[in-house]
């Protein structure tokens, strides 16, 4: 096994997890609307889709949706689509966001794990991005592809998930402060909604 490999890996992914991007954004918004426990829930969600996608690497199944057209698109189009429709939700469920322990109808952690859970496996992104990048840090002679496929998606979560879950408490944390501002709640409806459209026309369009 070459550990360099492994390193530069994890460094590599540790640079990305930090760059700007519709997941990292997603929690921020989402853990400040909600508290830094939804945002854990959030991001246990998105984690776990990347699991999947791995799955997909390993076996060979994400190589064959890329060169299927209909059925990327499909992925694609459901993805937008279920983003479009959190925002709907979001523009119909009041004036404004309750910040976290104000609202009776908090969504449940379940719930927030579910939207990020199905944000990450239909979007089409996340299936090119893993292509493109595990092949290249494959780390040892000797042990099957898939072996090294899934010990980097498990490093990749384990990386993604410190950073992501940085991200979630220090927002959380942020969330107590917005509370004692007046239109704060109003502000935060239109910035997820804004989110979900623009993070719906990034799959779609991107």
């Amino acid at each position: 096994m070459n550990y360099d490999i492994l390193l530069a890996f994890s460094v590599a992914t540790f640079v990305l997890s930090l760059s700007p991007g519709p997941d990292n954004i997603f929690v921020l918004i989402q853990s400040i609307s909600n508290g830094k426990k939804q945002g854990l829930a959030v991001v246990a969600g998105l984690m776990s889709g990347c699991l999947v996608h791995t799955t997909l690497l390993a076996f060979g199944v994400s190589a064959v949706i890329k060169d299927n057209p209909t059925i990327f698109t499909g992925i694609k189009v459901f993805g937008a689509a279920y983003l479009l429709y959190l925002a709907i939700m979001v523009y119909r469920g009041g004036d404004a966001i309750a910040i976290e322990g104000e609202s009776k109808n908090k969504k449940s952690l379940y719930a927030l794990y579910k939207q990020g859970f199905i944000m990450n496996v239909f979007n089409p992104k996340v299936i090119i991005f893993f292509l493109a990048f595990f092949p290249g840090f494959l780390f040892s002679d000797s042990l099957s592809t898939v072996l090294q496929f899934y010990t980097l998606g498990f490093l990749f979560i384990l990386v993604s998930s410190v950073v992501f879950s940085g991200i979630a408490i220090l927002s959380g944390q942020i969330s107590n402060f917005l509370k004692t501002k007046n239109r704060t709640g109003f502000i935060l409806k239109w910035i997820q909604i804004v989110v979900f459209i623009g993070i719906a026309v990034y799959l779609f369009f991107g």
